[in-house]
């Protein structure tokens, strides 16, 4: 089975296995870097890391246009239903089936608020887990030793992970991050859309080959990795 992931930019993902799409963070309107357009996209399902709108995006629109399934922390499910679409909301830990495989929504150290500024649950990183290949997408986090338990217990096979610093984790984190996670592939993720967050991607690049076991792949938007 061949598992297709295409980076969007910023921290968008698409993910394509079993006939199905597989949509992480949808920030597509507005993000600088994306190639892509929201309103032509049609996925299966969408998954949301937390509220902010460089992540929940055009998860609305994309979900109308798809008849597609938001899943996301309870608090930011019950608003994205309010809106008039399909959620799906849950919490931290809990294996979550799909006709695809299942999802964990895990901890991430961050914050999580809604447009109007009020609590949009937890922040969460998700393991997805297709016939057991398994991609971590670590949502917006700092360093957090919750880390080294992912990679104790759930052995991701790919780690996708912000190295923009400013708002999460910068190359120095990222780095011990792998080491706790120890993944086959990294995929970098949140960096050189705004210019806080610009950060030397292939020095991480470099410095993933000398000080871990793991290899990094660079995607630029609309390129995809094939697993």
């Amino acid at each position: 089975m061949t598992i297709k992931l295409t980076f969007l930019g910023h921290s968008a993902i698409l993910i394509e296995a079993k006939r199905k799409k597989i949509l992480i963070d949808p920030f597509i309107s507005g993000n600088p870097s994306a190639t892509v357009k929201a309103s032509e996209m049609k996925v299966d399902d969408i998954l949301l890391t937390h509220a902010h709108g460089d992540h929940t995006g055009d998860a609305i629109t994309i979900a109308r246009n798809s008849n597609a399934q938001i899943s996301a922390i309870f608090e930011l499910a019950n608003y994205l239903a309010a809106k008039g679409v399909k959620t799906q909301g849950l919490n931290m830990g809990g294996k979550v089936p799909f006709d695809w495989g299942y999802a964990c929504w895990l901890p991430a150290s961050h914050s999580s608020s809604l447009p109007d500024g009020t609590y949009g649950g937890s922040p969460a990183s998700i393991l997805i887990d297709i016939d057991g290949t398994k991609i971590y997408h670590a949502g917006d986090t700092g360093l957090h030793y919750n880390l080294k338990m992912v990679g104790e217990f759930y052995k991701p096979d790919i780690a996708l992970l912000p190295i923009g610093g400013f708002y999460t984790m910068g190359i120095e984190e990222a780095l011990k991050a792998i080491e706790w996670l120890n993944p086959k592939i990294v995929v970098p993720i949140h960096y050189n859309t705004f210019p806080p967050i610009k950060t030397d991607v292939n020095k991480f690049k470099s410095n993933v080959g000398e000080q871990t076991t793991s290899k990094c792949v660079i995607l630029n938007p609309n390129e995809s990795l094939e697993i």
